[in-house]
């Protein structure tokens, strides 16, 4: 099976797998809080668009 995005796409936007971890779980989290607030039903699960926007760059990383 092959991951898309590729991993290295991913932590070339992230520095280490740890926080890949944390930064994606959180914005899945703020996608799906989201979604259940305007009543949108969603086309891919939160987990999914949350990788593909950090791998797009669309997530900006707190310190």
């Amino acid at each position: 099976m092959m991951l898309e995005p590729p991993m290295n796409q991913l932590l070339d936007q992230v520095p280490s797998r740890y926080m890949l971890v944390n930064v994606v779980a959180q914005r899945a989290r703020q996608i799906a809080s989201a979604a259940e607030d305007e009543g949108i039903t969603l086309d891919e699960k939160p987990v999914t668009l949350a990788i593909h926007q950090i791998a797009d760059g669309q997530v900006e990383l707190e310190e």
